[in-house]
C-alpha cells in the first residue's frame, strides 16, 4: 500500500486487511436491527477488534437490493453515536464510514471516522470530494450498475471485468481532477451491486485486472446472495462459504476483505497465505 494509506493505519505487512461490517440500520440484509444501541455497537466492535479486525466499517443506510433511501439527518443520527463510542474505546483504530452523502461523511469524520467508503464512487454526491480533502482521508470507490433500488433489474454487460476496470479508471481520473491522488484510493469492483451470479464469479476470477489499476483492491462478498444461490444457503449459514472465498481472494491479490465474520475470515486468510510460504 501507499505511504499515504500506511499513515492512516492501513498497512498490509504481507497480509490481507480485514474490515468488520457494522450496520447500524434496521433493515440491512444480514444484520439489520442488531446494532440499535450504543451498548450493542460497543459489544460488537469489541468482539471484532478482539478477533483481529483491522478496520471497522460503519453504515447507516442499507444498500441491499431494492433498499429504500434514508434521509441525511436520519443516517447521520444513526452513525455518529456509534462512531463516537468506538473512537472513545479504540483511539487509533481505522474507522470507515459507509455513505454516499457528503453531509453524513463530514459528520462521521468529525466524530472520528478516518476512511470514506462510497459505493457510488462519488457520483451521487460530488461534494464528497471536498470532505475527503478537508479531512485528508483515504477513500474507497465502488462500481455499481444503477442504484440500490434498481441495480438487480436485469444487469447486463458486454465484458463485465473490462467494463468495471474502465469505470474505476475513469473515476480515478475524475478524483485526480479533484486533487485526490491515486495513492489514497482503494477500489472495490462491487460484488452483488448490479451483477448476476455469473458476473460476480467472473469478477472474483480476475482480481488481478483491478489490482492493475495501481490501487489496493477491496472485496465485499460476505454472506451475499451469490453464495446462497451457489450452495442453497440462507443468509445466516454463509460464513463458511464467505471464509473460503476470502481465502481465494487473498491468494489472488485482494488487499482488504469486508466481512461480517472476522474470526473465520482471518483463519481462512492466514491459511491461504501460509501454505505457499511454508510458514505460519
Amino acid at each position: 500500500m501507499s505511504a499515504f494509506l500506511r499513515r492512516h493505519g492501513l498497512t498490509i505487512n504481507g497480509r490481507v486487511l480485514v474490515m468488520g461490517i457494522m450496520n447500524v440500520t434496521p433493515d440491512s440484509f444480514s444484520d439489520g436491527g442488531r446494532l440499535q444501541t450504543v451498548e450493542n455497537v460497543l459489544s460488537q466492535a469489541t468482539a471484532m477488534v478482539t478477533a483481529g479486525a483491522d478496520i471497522l466499517d460503519i453504515g447507516g443506510e442499507s444498500t441491499r437490493p431494492a433498499a429504500a433511501p434514508v434521509a441525511r439527518a436520519e443516517e447521520r443520527a444513526r452513525v455518529v453515536p456509534a462512531i463516537l463510542a468506538i473512537r472513545q474505546a479504540y483511539p487509533t483504530l481505522p474507522i470507515s464510514i459507509d455513505t454516499t452523502k457528503a453531509e453524513v461523511a463530514r459528520a462521521a469524520c468529525q466524530a472520528g471516522a478516518t476512511i470514506i467508503n462510497d459505493i457510488s464512487a462519488l457520483r451521487f454526491d460530488p461534494a464528497m470530494a471536498a470532505v475527503i480533502r478537508e479531512y485528508d482521508t483515504p477513500v474507497i470507490i465502488m462500481h455499481m450498475q444503477g442504484t440500490p433500488g434498481d441495480m438487480q433489474k436485469n444487469p447486463a454487460y458486454g465484458d463485465v471485468v473490462t467494463e468495471i476496470a474502465a469505470f474505476l479508471e475513469e473515476r480515478l481520473r475524475w478524483l485526480e481532477g479533484q486533487a485526490i491522488t491515486r495513492e489514497r484510493v482503494i477500489v472495490d469492483p462491487g460484488i452483488g451491486f448490479g451483477k448476476t451470479m455469473a458476473h460476480n464469479l467472473d469478477i472474483l476470477g480476475h482480481l488481478e485486472r483491478f489490482a492493475a489499476l495501481g490501487c489496493p483492491v477491496l472485496i465485499g462478498h460476505s454472506r451475499k446472495s451469490l453464495l446462497g444461490k451457489l450452495l442453497n444457503l440462507e443468509v445466516d449459514q454463509r460464513d463458511l462459504a464467505t471464509a473460503v472465498v476470502s481465502a481465494l481472494c487473498a491468494a489472488k491479490g485482494a488487499a482488504i476483505l469486508r466481512v461480517h465474520d472476522v474470526a473465520g475470515t482471518i483463519q481462512a486468510v492466514r491459511l491461504a497465505q501460509a501454505i505457499p510460504r511454508g510458514v505460519t
